[in-house]
């Protein structure tokens, strides 16, 4: 995969989501960092073009978003943003906060699943 630069204002962003990351964001990142899950490599709120993903598994080219209740009211932009990100060749999948706070079991098989790497 190649890699572009990232500009200035898009880099200091994502720094400032990964000090800030939600309650539900820091439990999922606690089984998708260094390696746990099954050995695959994920980054967090990582740019990819204009947008910053949650957590992305560039192996894979998976993108896992983790949203709360205001992304209700941002439908649009999400659909766009997805398009753009799937346009990339990655696939995007969603999950709610309340999913991952209160079925993270479910959350990581869903992962591995969507990776060819089966259940826990």
């Amino acid at each position: 995969m190649p890699h572009r630069k990232v500009p200035p204002h898009l880099r200091q962003n994502a720094r400032r989501m990964r000090s800030a990351m939600t309650e539900a964001e820091l439990k999922l990142w606690n089984e998708l960092r260094a390696h746990r899950l099954m050995g695959l490599s994920f980054r967090r709120q990582m740019p990819i073009g204009r947008y910053i993903a949650d957590f992305a598994c560039p192996e894979h080219k998976l993108i896992v978003e983790v949203d709360g209740s205001q992304h209700a009211d941002n439908e649009t932009y999400d659909q766009a943003r997805t398009r753009f990100l799937e346009g990339q060749g990655w696939q995007v999948i969603r999950f709610w906060n309340d999913d991952v706070l209160n079925d993270i079991d479910n959350v990581c098989t869903h992962i591995l699943r969507l990776v060819g790497r089966g259940e826990l």
